[in-house]
């Protein structure tokens, strides 16, 4: 059976990206019997919970490499030189808008496109052509900006020698930020094709390796611009070499070749990704201006006690985080096809599961924080951090948890717009009631007033958008064979 095509409108923020999907996209007749049972409900939920776990695995292989280099890197690159590394490197984790959204439209776009090569290909070759074009773009910018820009004296340095290297440190570091762009999409790709326990094993062998190289560089008394490099160029070597063995040995159809670079693919591919951009500075605005608001009504003291505090929370946020990229592109590929009693299900279980954990986690914190605290910090005064301030943040971390599932159903999509919405209404009401919050009741005030917030907000925003995206589903609204967009 062939597929026809035919024009379709360009993607709004309030248009979900629906490709069709045919008998023969469906079903096509070189799927293995292994992707066979991919599809099926029991097959997606084992692929699911296996995912979940490998992500878990290799985030924690990424958290722990950093820790175990840090006190040698710290020893031998000196206390200047290590912090005018770190210095740079936080610089470039600010520049986290540099894809402009376009990996995540990418996974939304891939996930729910027929499993006809060229398709994705087309997609993949526009993707790549636009972020080599950002990247040039970065290069050419660095390379111009470098020689202007007086590095030692931006970051302080005051050892003469040191001030020698911060050049080439801040290129290095720099340099190997841009040409990372482009090559981290593989992870994206990997994700949109159920291939997740594959990227993680890349990403934990590339943390493994960095810690490797760079304590062997060490060992072996190479320079400190050296075992800086190591710790830097490691992620996109590994991201290279996982590129080129997915493209050359497993996927080789769907190759990014220049003559598959699509202009209107790249323009649709782009204006996703600027709405998944925008969204993201909304939220991570509105997520983020805690601290700033205890510090002009509190003071700086009170807000170091609770930016203390908010980083053991954090470590919620990240495992909601990895459940939510393991389900995104899941997702999509079960409303494409229709299953929409698959995705209603399996939302309701990682809600469950999502506010099982958290909320016990949450407790934890509440009741053993503060002797935490004592371990870790040496202590927080009670009197400013109180248990109710605990429980507030708990009660969030529960909060955000729970709609995730829900949110991450429409980012499967591109359904963006109730979350604008949602995130809008949020700043405007956030920062009013947290205000007031801390003036009236103090810091409790500030966890307390953003969870009422996020209930008027962002969990109507969720629902709504949510059921949305359920109604967009092939089995709600038949659609034909002209929405496929290539």
């Amino acid at each position: 059976m062939t597929q026809k095509a035919t024009s379709r409108a360009p993607l709004t923020a309030d248009e979900p990206f629906s490709p069709a999907v045919t008998e023969a996209s469906a079903a096509p007749e070189a799927e293995t019997r292994r992707g066979r049972s991919r599809l099926r409900p029991a097959g997606r939920d084992r692929r699911l919970s296996v995912d979940i776990g490998t992500s878990l695995v290799a985030k924690g292989v990424g958290l722990a490499a950093p820790l175990v280099i840090t006190p040698t890197c710290f020893r031998y690159l000196g206390d200047q030189r290590y912090g005018l590394w770190m210095t740079v490197t936080a610089l470039t984790g600010m520049a986290w808008f540099a894809d402009l959204g376009l990996g995540n439209g990418l996974l939304t776009r891939l996930s729910l496109l027929s499993d006809d090569p060229r398709q994705r290909a087309r997609e993949i070759s526009s993707a790549y052509a636009t972020l080599g074009v950002v990247t040039l773009a970065l290069l050419a910018g660095l390379a111009l900006v470098e020689p202007l820009v007086p590095w030692a004296r931006v970051f302080g340095v005051t050892d003469p020698a040191i001030a020698g290297e911060a050049s080439t440190l801040a290129l290095l570091c720099f340099g190997a930020f841009a040409v990372n762009i482009p090559l981290s999409l593989i992870q994206r790709i990997q994700y949109a094709r159920a291939q997740v326990t594959q990227t993680n094993a890349w990403q934990a062998a590339g943390s493994l390796t960095s810690m490797v190289a760079v304590l062997g560089a060490i060992a072996a008394g190479s320079g400190p611009l050296t075992v800086i490099a190591c710790a830097v160029l490691t992620i996109p070597a590994t991201n290279l070499v996982n590129t080129l063995v997915y493209f050359w040995r497993q996927e080789s159809t769907a190759r990014p070749r220049p003559h598959l670079v699509h202009r209107a693919t790249a323009v649709g591919l782009l204006r996703l990704g600027l709405q998944f951009f925008a969204l993201s500075a909304m939220s991570s605005i509105a997520l983020n201006m805690d601290n700033p608001l205890v510090a002009h009504v509190l003071g700086l003291t009170v807000a170091a006690y609770y930016a203390v505090v908010g980083k053991l929370f954090a470590v919620l946020s990240l495992f909601v985080g990895l459940v939510g990229m393991t389900i995104w592109p899941a997702n999509g590929v079960a409303l494409a096809r229709g299953d929409t009693a698959w995705v209603r299900r399996i939302t309701r279980r990682m809600m469950l599961l999502n506010g099982v954990i958290v909320g016990t986690a949450g407790l934890t914190i509440v009741v053993g924080g503060h002797r935490l605290l004592d371990l870790w910090v040496g202590g927080v005064d009670p009197a400013v951090v109180p248990v109710a301030v605990l429980g507030a943040l708990a009660l969030w971390a529960v909060l955000v948890a729970t709609a995730s599932p829900l949110l991450m159903v429409q980012n499967s999509i591109g359904l963006l717009r109730p979350q604008f919405v949602g995130w809008a209404a949020f700043l405007l009401l956030a920062t009013g009631l947290k205000i007031a919050g801390l003036r009236e009741f103090g810091l409790v005030g500030l966890p307390v007033a953003g969870c009422l917030a996020y209930l008027l907000t962002l969990w109507p925003a969720a629902v709504v958008g949510y059921r949305r995206a359920l109604a967009t589903s092939p089995s709600a609204a038949p659609r034909s064979a002209a929405d496929v967009t290539v």
